[in-house]
């Protein structure tokens, strides 16, 4: 099909996409070429005696295609060609990263168990079909349909794919349409995923794909005052169970394969008057039916018992001082945590500990050593000082000093090879490099003229003229991405990750990012 038509009888070259075809000045044009065109077809005349020429790409290509007019019921214009080897002239070729992603698909499929095929056509009625990208069998008869539409395609994107997603849900297919694009995945039309732009030797990897759009963990809560969320019927506390949709990131492998076993599932969620279509658990699939049908009932939070705890006001009295002064808080030797820098970075200083005067049975933090006070007047022990000890912990004192755990380094942490570690360390200075060195070039790669910014932004300044970039400059910018892939790729490949579970990748990687990540020397604390 086509939307540019040349009829040659007329000369006239026709807009399908228009309502006036191009020419406002016939008024009802399409009618009476669509009737004329009906009549030649009920008295046989061929295709190419009408008088309808493809005015578009296979004119460009020196071919001349004959068409035909057809209307569908939804009342949408359509030219047709007479061979289908003129109408598959109009299709633009299968980019490599969409092969890429079908492959990937039907490896990950095959490894869960699940068989699957490319351009499968499903028929519709006598005449019609649907073609599917990649068609998943699951598991209890399940088939799920992969679309893909990447940055490679139209600006306005497919503008059929609510009409395709439903023909093809009424088909038994379930429609799972994936993309790279944020405009794609904002849309609510089908449930829609999304992963970074990524080249097509990167999909075609069997490292982790990670799809950040589209999937969703559903928050289940009781709106009441300890509620984190406010109302979403405008009451300030209404007493019902809601929901809240949280997003989450999966990896796009486990999506195809838990997509064909039925544990991950498509919804729709009604937002105010919008729909919101994305995936869920089969968990809170049906906790959300449950939620819809008025049959689930969360239960109440539990109220605080205020008369076991403390008063938040300060004390009114307080044990007297000792002469000596406030004792310095110090950190135990043995501690490992304390030795790590980044974790020096971001723990607070320790709040001072009042010495109490001795007594019969003296108290200390197990934290905290025991610091001699200056000797008196007449010691003869010429300064020397006590030997350090540390105190038996007491079950009666309380709290007072509490560990601070850097959120990205904790005693937990996953042990790393020593190359793996150097390996994400030079990505890091790699990267911060890059970026240090793009910010002293000119704002563009061609020499360019500058604009003024107006009114509105003059605040800003104006544009200047950019000299563009050297050739030195995009050697050396090229020299440096092709470092950082070098290096992304040797982590990624690294084989130390085909000893982590599938399951714990993601927060292996993200632990392995932020214990390598570089220490801002202003942030470090050094101890007193």
């Amino acid at each position: 099909m086509a939307n540019i038509v040349w009829h040659t009888t007329y000369r006239l070259l026709l807009d399908l996409k228009q309502e006036d075809l191009g020419h406002e000045n016939f008024d009802d044009l399409w009618n009476f070429l669509y009737k004329a065109d009906r009549m030649a077809a009920q008295r046989n005349v061929p295709v190419s005696e009408r008088g309808l020429q493809c005015g578009g790409v296979c004119k460009d290509a020196g071919v001349v295609a004959w068409m035909y007019l057809r209307q569908q019921a939804n009342g949408r214009r359509e030219a047709v060609h007479e061979r289908k080897e003129d109408e598959d002239r109009h299709k633009a070729p299968m980019s490599d990263e969409h092969k890429a992603y079908q492959e990937r698909i039907l490896r990950a499929a095959e490894e869960g168990g699940f068989h699957g095929d490319c351009e499968v056509r499903t028929p519709v009625g006598r005449s019609s079909f649907i073609q599917t990208d990649t068609l998943i069998e699951g598991e209890g008869g399940r088939r799920i349909g992969w679309e893909v539409q990447l940055s490679s395609a139209g600006f306005d994107g497919p503008a059929s794919v609510k009409a395709r997603a439903t023909k093809a849900a009424k088909r038994g297919i379930t429609p799972a349409w994936h993309t790279d694009r944020a405009d794609y995945a904002r849309r609510s039309d089908t449930q829609w995923t999304r992963s970074n732009n990524l080249p097509a030797h990167v999909i075609a990897k069997i490292g982790d794909l990670r799809v950040i759009s589209g999937y969703r963990a559903l928050d289940f809560w009781v709106c009441d005052l300890t509620a984190v969320y406010p109302c979403p019927d405008g009451v300030r506390r209404c007493g019902k169970p809601h929901v809240t949709p949280k997003p989450r990131d999966v990896l796009f492998d486990d999506l195809v394969r838990r997509t064909a076993a039925g544990t991950i599932v498509p919804v729709e969620y009604l937002r105010g008057t919008k729909v919101d279509r994305f995936w869920v658990t089969d968990a809170d699939r049906d906790r959300l039916a449950q939620l819809q049908a008025g049959a689930i009932i969360l239960p109440p939070t539990q109220p605080d018992d205020s008369s076991s705890k403390t008063s938040p006001n300060l004390p009114t009295c307080r044990p007297t001082a000792s002469l000596s002064g406030p004792a310095p808080a110090v950190a135990v030797a043995s501690d490992t945590t304390a030795l790590i820098p980044q974790q020096r970075a971001f723990a607070p200083a320790p709040p001072p500990v009042e010495a109490f005067d001795p007594g019969p049975q003296p108290l200390s933090h197990p934290a905290v050593l025991s610091v001699p006070s200056p000797p008196a007047l007449g010691d003869t022990s010429h300064g020397e000082p006590e030997p350090e000890q540390v105190t038996p912990p007491s079950a009666d004192f309380p709290t007072e000093i509490e560990q601070v755990y850097d959120p990205g380094v904790t005693t937990t942490a996953p042990a790393f090879p020593d190359d793996l570690l150097q390996l994400q360390e030079r990505l890091h200075r790699a990267h911060a490099e890059h970026r240090a060195y793009l910010a002293e070039l000119p704002w563009s790669v061609e020499p360019m003229a500058g604009w003024a910014r107006g009114e509105r932004f003059s605040h800003r300044g104006d544009v200047p003229d950019s000299p563009g970039w050297s050739d030195e400059q995009k050697e050396t910018v090229d020299r440096m991405r092709a470092e950082l892939r070098e290096l992304s790729t040797a982590v990624v490949d690294h084989p130390h990750w085909a000893t982590v579970p599938r399951e714990s990748l993601v927060d292996a990687r993200m632990q392995l990012k932020k214990q390598t990540r570089p220490v801002e020397p202003d942030d470090v604390t050094e101890p007193a």
